[in-house]
């Protein structure tokens, strides 16, 4: 093997070796800023749905802009452990979904509220409730 071809062999591994993390490092950062601009979009999205005023948008955006981090580490951390079964990552999603929920109950004004559920939060925490009582019924 010329020097030429060894060089071009081992700088193309190197740039696999590095490069990757340095891409996956990347990735990890560009899918925490797309957290971040997914609660910024969503907070956005119900000031306009609800006419929330300045404040409960902020509140709305600090709870979303803290609940989606902790369920993506918490899921990050589930997967890195190999959890398999889907039913436990849909439950943590869950749970978490709850806590947005219970938050905007005391953020939003109850009109607010009503809005809220019938924009299509009723039917998602009626699904949650189904599901909780299903995995509760086989937990007996």
């Amino acid at each position: 093997m010329s020097r030429t071809v060894l060089i071009a062999f081992l700088s193309a591994a190197a740039f696999s070796l590095f490069g990757g993390q340095a891409l996956r490092a990347q990735d990890q950062q560009q899918k925490e800023v797309d957290v971040m601009e997914l609660a910024e979009k969503e907070a956005d999205r119900l000031q306009q749905l609800l006419n929330l005023d300045d404040a409960q948008v902020f509140y709305v955006d600090s709870t979303l802009k803290h609940d989606y981090p902790a369920m993506k580490d918490e899921i990050d951390a589930m997967s890195r452990a190999r959890v398999s079964n889907p039913d436990v990552y849909v439950s943590v999603q869950d749970k978490w979904m709850e806590r947005i929920d219970a938050s905007y109950k005391r953020i939003f004004n109850p009109e607010q509220w009503a809005a809220y559920l019938k924009s299509g939060a009723a039917k998602q925490q009626k699904a949650r409730d189904k599901r909780k009582a299903k995995a509760e019924g086989r937990k007996q």
